[in-house]
């Protein structure tokens, strides 16, 4: 058997996707949409308090909402932006609003 009839036997055991982008549209379909929550001042305030805490390097896990639904990220942090009120995990820009949940994993 030579190299070009093994390859070609190879394709007939790749999957194959009869209805392409069926199961994209199933995955859209099973998110659960929410309403955004909103923090107590108690719970903004120790938000601030642990950003303030962290340092740029530090691997950390967040849960923001984005879409009508909320997102876990965890990475390492890769910027503080205080002036317009962002950090980015890895490369993930996420505004310090929309954070529920925010924890050091250091």
């Amino acid at each position: 058997m030579g190299k070009n009839e093994k390859a070609d036997r190879a394709k007939i055991f790749m999957p194959f996707d009869a209805l392409k982008g069926f199961r994209e549209a199933l995955k859209e379909k099973e998110k659960i949409l929410v309403e955004k929550k909103e923090l107590s001042e108690d719970d903004f305030e120790q938000l601030a308090r642990t950003i303030s805490s962290m340092k740029k390097g530090m691997m950390i896990k967040v849960i923001y909402y984005q879409n009508q639904e909320y997102i876990e990220v965890v990475g390492v942090l890769s910027k503080i932006d205080e002036v317009y009120k962002k950090i980015t995990v890895v490369k993930t820009v996420i505004p310090i609003a929309d954070i529920i949940a925010l924890e050091c994993m250091d």
